[in-house]
């Protein structure tokens, strides 16, 4: 058994690392060179338009529901609201270019254009709910200000020369991102390797002669799983052969590659209990009603399908071995990540602070960065340590107590002396 679980966490690892790395380097190329004023004009306000915005950004891009995590992440951090984060989490992972293109040459025009309706109309639902209901959306503002532009300059001059700049890429993505997210990121592979090894290859099948229980399980078990956009495909075509329904196989190719329980875990961790719930509701009911659609309102001929087209989209010898250096590669970063950060805390913890400050706001790495970026250009400041999981700031040197906890304030967090 625990044999079983190991193999299927790798089997899984080789899926799913490409992707994530590809994310990382997405995330880390658009923290350098694409300026933050973009975030701000575009994507900042809790509008439509910011909203459709990102959508229309989403659906092109070849990400996966793995690679889009850090890509929206990052999006987030510089400054995107939540309602237009969720509407890129929400369009980007159901289509691509490729997995139109393989739709169409698989399964049909019908199926190629459907889908990326689908994918934009869920998307703008979830946006537009998470900026109407979610409480805190309205803190993307303050969010995006907590980064002075010294840290998101306008043509990225301040990170220097090319060179410099390329540096900055793959500290921000390959390390500080996969330090923000690793521990969620484990925690949602090890569920959803538990998912994927309990759940019989066959299960799906038996459910041909009951389109709408098959719809629910169908969701039930493919939205903690993980299956690519393109990888999905030839999954959907199997079971459509099988006698599974069109629109219960459009289910899984909307449910199955927009989420799985790692980026599940990790977009609770960043944006929060209500938005998480709103895109997963979203998804779900907006797969239903495809799926319904489609079995109920359009011709069942127009997605008839042969048993030509049942090789795996991704069964390349090639990109096995891709899947195995991606992985190890991960896990690399992952370890590197993880004792770097820890040598960094031991080196601080031997640092005698002379003042303590309880500090309020801050979620991540990027945060305290940003903290120990500004205090670090106070004059008489020797020391900074910042403690993340409790919000402990502590500075050595001769600087007034008042003017520290001014400089946190007014990056948008809070800030009270010990």
């Amino acid at each position: 058994m625990i044999h079983t679980f190991f193999s299927t966490l790798w089997s899984l690892a080789i899926e799913m690392s490409p992707y994530l790395l590809l994310g990382f380097f997405i995330a880390g190329f658009l923290h350098v060179f694409l300026p933050q004023n973009v975030y701000s004009h575009h994507l900042s306000k809790e509008n439509f338009s910011s909203v459709l915005k990102s959508a229309a950004f989403g659906i092109p891009l070849p990400l996966c529901s793995c690679s889009v995590v850090p890509t929206a992440m990052s999006l987030r951090k510089e400054g995107a609201s939540k309602g237009a984060t969720v509407s890129f989490l929400t369009s980007t992972p159901q289509t691509g270019v490729d997995s139109i293109a393989a739709t169409y040459s698989l399964m049909g025009l019908p199926f190629a254009i459907i889908r990326p309706i689908a994918a934009l109309s869920t998307a703008l639902v979830g946006g537009i709910l998470v900026n109407k209901f979610d409480k805190e959306a309205a803190k993307p503002a303050a969010d995006s200000e907590l980064f002075a532009e010294a840290d998101f300059p306008q043509n990225g001059a301040a990170y220097g020369s090319f060179a410099s700049r390329i540096k900055e890429l793959f500290r921000y993505g390959f390390y500080q991102m996969v330090l923000d997210l690793s521990k969620w990121l484990i925690i949602g592979l090890v569920i959803a390797a538990l998912i994927t090894m309990c759940v019989p290859d066959q299960f799906f099948t038996s459910l041909s002669s009951y389109p709408f229980l098959s719809m629910l399980l169908v969701l039930l078990l493919s939205v903690p799983m993980y299956l690519c956009a393109t990888g999905s495909i030839p999954i959907a075509l199997a079971l459509m052969l099988k006698g599974l329904s069109p629109g219960a196989a459009l289910v899984l190719l909307m449910a199955g590659p927009a989420t799985n329980a790692a980026a599940m875990m990790v977009i609770y961790k960043v944006l929060g209990k209500k938005p998480s719930l709103i895109y997963l509701a979203v998804l779900i009911l907006g797969a239903i009603l495809f799926g319904l659609g489609i079995d109920y309102l359009l011709p069942r001929q127009w997605f008839a399908v042969t048993a030509q087209y049942t090789e795996a989209c991704h069964s390349n010898v090639w990109m096995h071995w891709v899947g195995v250096v991606s992985a190890l590669l991960l896990m690399l970063l992952l370890l590197f990540a993880f004792v770097r950060n820890e040598i960094y805390k031991h080196k601080n913890k031997q640092i005698m602070m002379s003042k303590q400050f309880k500090v309020t706001g801050m979620s991540c790495n990027h945060c305290r960065n940003n903290v120990e970026q500004h205090l670090a250009k106070i004059n008489g400041v020797e020391a900074i340590n910042i403690d993340l999981k409790s919000g402990i700031l502590q500075v050595e040197g001769e600087v007034l107590n008042s003017v520290v906890v001014q400089c946190v304030q007014n990056l948008g967090y809070g800030c009270d002396e010990i």
